[in-house]
């Protein structure tokens, strides 16, 4: 496939101060931690809201690095339910020296543009800010950050701008353009 340029855009909060909230979507949402690592439901979680934006990083990780990754300590999973079902993710990886960076966010296509995503960012960047009331031992947090790309949804950057975060750093690269993968091989033209 021919080669499309992608431009990745860094953003960051240095203070909890920095997020602003998001109005709580209608009907019955609701973040829940997974707090049981499961490479299962992982990565359900990133081929099905990846699948149409082509997330492929990750597609590849056998059952045992998933499993590697995932029981780091302060690695966590804010899952987005609606009535029940699961709508999106928010993934937290805590780095040295009391940085947090949101490694993964994003919702299944069926759930976009219903004011889940803000909800779930808000409160996704407010537990990445509270990871040590949870892992203690670590370092409090003193920066969250976040990339975003021009191949993700249409509104990603404006609700990452809209919760508070700040551009730092912009690379525009050239990359090997990929099928999107879908949930599963062929689920997405």
């Amino acid at each position: 496939m021919a080669p499309v340029t992608v431009t990745t855009w860094s953003l960051e909060q240095t203070s909890p101060a920095d997020l602003l909230p998001a109005a709580a979507p209608d009907g019955d949402v609701r973040i829940v931690r997974s707090e049981v690592p499961s490479p299962e439901f992982s990565r359900f979680l990133y081929a099905s809201v990846g699948g149409d934006i082509r997330w492929t990083d990750r597609l590849s990780w056998t059952y045992a690095r998933w499993q590697e990754y995932l029981d780091r300590p302060g690695v966590e999973t804010w899952v987005a339910y609606d009535r029940g079902t699961p709508a999106g993710y928010v993934e937290l990886d805590p780095q040295d020296e009391g940085v947090v960076e949101i490694a993964y966010f994003g919702l299944l296509p069926a759930f976009r543009g219903r004011r889940i995503g803000g909800h779930l960012l808000a409160q996704g960047t407010a537990r990445a800010w509270d990871l040590t009331d949870r892992w203690p031992g670590r370092a409090p947090t003193k920066r969250v950050w976040l990339h975003t790309c021009s191949k993700d949804g249409e509104f990603a950057m404006d609700n990452y701008l809209r919760r508070g975060f700040r551009l730092f750093d912009t690379k525009v690269e050239q990359e090997r353009e990929a099928a999107a993968p879908g949930p599963w091989p062929g689920a997405w033209r």
